[in-house]
């Protein structure tokens, strides 16, 4: 699980950051307020004992050395203690650090087919989760390169802007499926026009675009925008996925059909791919269910002059947790000296 973090002060050169490793322990929290709680119930039903047997009054005179505030002292100092014992279960940590860590590498730019096409299942399970699947593995395999993922049918827009988190690029990866973009068709020239507009100001070559789908271009001039963004530097790969004889595409439990009711049958359309490629100055690879053809590509691109890129990161979180456990200890020890008894003597007579 990823730590919860709260910024605690921001400056143009350097901000702080309190992590809790093991957040969810904070939780316990919620059982803080109880003890003071349950220790009013207990002497709420104790006075109601007293009532019924004698009068409360003569009960306080025979316990003359007995304090009621001090009960209350008592459960609040060890309400207190625990409080700081749960903190320091969530070991509390401070990143004040930072550094400028310079690497380099390319800026990947991934456009992915999320069409109801994409459904079908000429793969397995269907040809947008195994092109899911191929984009994860790669993922992994990246080191300093940068990532960007869109997402587009009828239209198109970035899902993840270009970043070095991989851990988060995954779990939006993960999240896509074929309802990801509400207006249906498969409009590549413009998640190509999105894409260009959507690399990093930082970013003035190893530019890539790899595009995902099955090639049924039906809304907008994708050979157009291909040389746009070959204009602007960009290199262009495409994977064509699916078969040329095609499949039926099963929505909602039922097979496609058209307006006149006959069953839809997408068909991979590898000439504007091969095409696209070409104006790109990229490649055309038909994806395989075993070799979905993402690492080729990679491949190529690693033989590309690299960027550099700079960010700026924390270093060296600092455990805090010692600090929070001997609080903890110290008013559970002010705790048990207080005692339940009034003091014999006052300071001032």
């Amino acid at each position: 699980m990823p730590a919860a973090r709260s910024i605690v002060e921001t400056s143009y050169k350097e901000v702080a950051v309190i992590i809790f490793a093991n957040y969810q322990y904070l939780w316990l929290l919620l059982l803080v307020p109880l003890f003071p709680a349950v220790y009013a119930l207990v002497k709420a039903l104790r006075r109601s004992r007293i009532r019924r047997f004698g009068d409360e009054q003569m009960v306080r005179d025979l316990m003359p050395h007995y304090s009621s505030a001090k009960g209350w002292v008592r459960v609040s100092l060890f309400a207190l203690a625990f409080g700081f014992f749960v903190i320091g279960l969530a070991r509390p940590q401070i990143g004040a650090k930072l550094s400028e860590r310079k690497t380099k590498g390319a800026e990947i730019m991934i456009c992915l087919d999320v069409s109801n096409s994409m459904l079908a299942q000429d793969y397995s399970p269907s040809r947008l989760e195994r092109a899911k699947m191929a984009i994860s593995s790669i993922v992994d395999k990246l080191q300093d390169d940068r990532i960007g993922l869109i997402v587009f049918a009828g239209s198109s827009f970035v899902q993840l802007p270009v970043t070095t988190d991989y851990v988060s690029a995954k779990m939006f990866l993960g999240s896509i499926d074929a309802g990801s973009v509400p207006v249906q068709g498969t409009a590549i020239g413009d998640a190509l026009h999105t894409a260009v507009k959507s690399f990093s100001a930082q970013s003035e070559k190893s530019r890539v675009i790899i595009l995902i789908t099955d090639g049924e271009n039906h809304e907008d001039d994708a050979l157009a925008a291909a040389r746009e963004a070959a204009d602007a530097g960009i290199r262009i790969y495409t994977v064509g996925v699916g078969s040329a004889q095609g499949q039926p595409v099963p929505v909602n439990g039922q097979l496609l059909t058209d307006k006149d009711g006959n069953i839809v049958v997408s068909k991979l359309d590898e000439a504007i791919l091969r095409k696209i490629a070409a104006f790109g100055g990229g490649a055309y690879v038909h994806a395989g269910n075993d070799e979905f053809g993402l690492n080729p590509i990679i491949d190529d691109i690693r033989r590309m002059e690299g960027e550099e890129f700079s960010s700026v990161v924390f270093e060296e979180y600092d455990e805090q947790y010692v600090y929070f456990f001997a609080i903890a200890l110290l008013l559970l020890v002010i705790e048990m000296l207080v005692g339940e008894r009034k003091p014999d003597r006052k300071l001032f007579d």
